[in-house]
């Protein structure tokens, strides 16, 4: 019985101390959720605050591409035929005038030449159409001087009328003569101008057998061996033997979506990050923005984008070419870019962080709209055209809701045109407690934040 009195006292001790810890561990617990503002004042959140303060921003876009030549042609065949000369590689270096192709000219001079004999024949045929003309015109107007006394001398009835009519029939015929050797110099001279103009395209298409350099530069690929036959017509282009680039300038290939490409203009500074030179920064600026959009396909739906170039700045660049290099740009065709196109800047303006702004639905009072469930659609509707950017005060342990316009932004700040001055002190997080959970005039606990604002992509869904 002594035992069993003693085993239970050991028992109720045990479950006793279990108690203790239990609620200490109990109390620590509402300790720290109270202080984390779960417990407590039901409606207390802790915040991040910020000062509004004036900064210098650059709104700026980023995009991804490829380098590529500034200037870089395409070398066609204008005419058919077998390659008989190719003196350079791919790879190398050739000048402006120098000759790149030459395609068997056989057929090309012998068409020359038989054209050549039809004009020549043409103009020997244009001195006889003269001649006849002259020598008609002559018959003419013998003729026709002949036949006006005659009239005269009918009127007088002096002239018999077949003698008259034998006048009458040889001044008809010397006419008719006449117009037809008129119309022989035309036809003659046309001939001349049909044969000239086959002779001149087959000088030419003699002389598109050379296939000389339009500039200097590095051929860069080349598609046709020497002995191969390559195409070519005047409707379409002919076969492209080979291309040469210009090295020496790269520009950056870009494809921006629709909704950005309304704030790039030509002249814009940018910063290009180019993959092979990880620790690199160099200067670029905005060339060329194409006017037709480039339609892509898409996981679920068509993406809409804008090809815009951009050239490399030298003096960003110069301190990586190679001494004596012949080439003056460390670049190579095809690697990889990440640019950021500045496209507006604004100096010493008021900011805040960016994700301190978000929007909210409110009323011609400026109040924030309530729903109601008997015209809940109608409230829907009337709550999406009533979106308006907003930030939230931190004024005595209280969120105070304050309507902004906004104007430009960078990373991490956003201008504040109009709603706020320098100085107040705004609540800039988390994102997901001032874009979903904050309410006007709702009780608040300010809470160290981080000195470096949240980046927009960095926001909790």
């Amino acid at each position: 019985m002594a035992i069993e009195k003693r085993h239970f006292k050991k028992s109720k001790n045990k479950n006793l101390m279990y108690l203790m810890i239990g609620l200490a561990g109990l109390i620590v617990l509402l300790i720290i959720l109270n202080v984390s503002g779960v417990i407590g004042n039901k409606n207390e959140i802790n915040v991040e605050t910020a000062k509004v303060e004036k900064r210098s921003i650059s709104e700026l876009i980023t995009a991804s591409g490829k380098l590529r030549p500034e200037k870089e042609i395409s070398i066609s065949a204008d005419v058919s035929g077998e390659i008989i000369e190719l003196p350079f590689k791919e790879g190398d270096r050739v000048k402006k005038g120098e000759l790149l192709v030459r395609i068997k000219p056989d057929e090309y001079r012998s068409m020359l030449e038989e054209y050549t004999a039809a004009y020549n024949s043409s103009l020997a045929g244009l001195e006889n159409a003269k001649a006849n003309l002259q020598q008609a015109k002559a018959l003419f107007e013998k003729a026709k001087t002949l036949y006006e006394r005659y009239l005269i001398l009918k009127e007088k009835k002096a002239v018999s009328d077949t003698e008259f009519e034998r006048v009458e029939s040889e001044y008809l015929s010397a006419r008719a003569q006449y117009e037809s050797a008129q119309q022989g110099v035309q036809t003659a001279k046309y001939n001349v101008v049909s044969s000239e103009a086959r002779k001149r395209k087959a000088a030419e298409s003699l002389n598109k057998t050379s296939i000389y350099s339009p500039i200097d530069g590095i051929i860069t690929r080349l598609n046709n061996q020497l002995g191969e036959r390559v195409v070519g017509t005047a409707q379409m282009q002919g076969t492209v033997i080979m291309r040469i680039a210009d090295l020496n300038k790269m520009v950056a290939v870009l494809e921006v979506n629709e909704n950005d490409i309304v704030r790039v203009n030509p002249g814009d500074s940018a910063t290009i990050e180019v993959d092979a030179f990880r620790n690199e920064k160099f200067k670029g600026i905005v060339t060329e923005i194409a006017n037709s959009s480039k339609d892509q396909q898409g996981l679920s739906e068509q993406i809409t984008t804008f090809e815009i170039k951009v050239l490399l700045l030298e003096d960003s660049y110069k301190h990586l070419i190679k001494e004596n290099s012949l080439i003056k740009t460390p670049f190579r065709p095809g690697m990889s870019v990440l640019v950021d196109i500045y496209t507006k800047k604004a100096e010493n303006v008021l900011s805040i962080p960016i994700l301190a702004v978000t929007t909210r639905s409110l009323n011609p009072e400026g109040k924030e709209f309530r729903k109601h469930k008997e015209t809940a659609e109608q409230s829907e509707e009337q709550e999406s055209k009533s979106k308006t950017e907003v930030v939230f005060l931190y004024q005595n342990g209280k969120a105070v809701m304050k309507p902004v316009k906004i104007g430009i932004q960078d990373d991490y700040y956003i201008e504040i045109t109009e709603g706020l001055k320098e100085g107040d002190e705004i609540i800039s997080g988390p994102y997901s407690v001032v874009s979903k959970i904050l309410k006007d005039q709702q009780s608040v606990r300010k809470k160290v934040k981080s000195d470096k604002p949240e980046k927009p992509e960095n926001r909790k869904k």
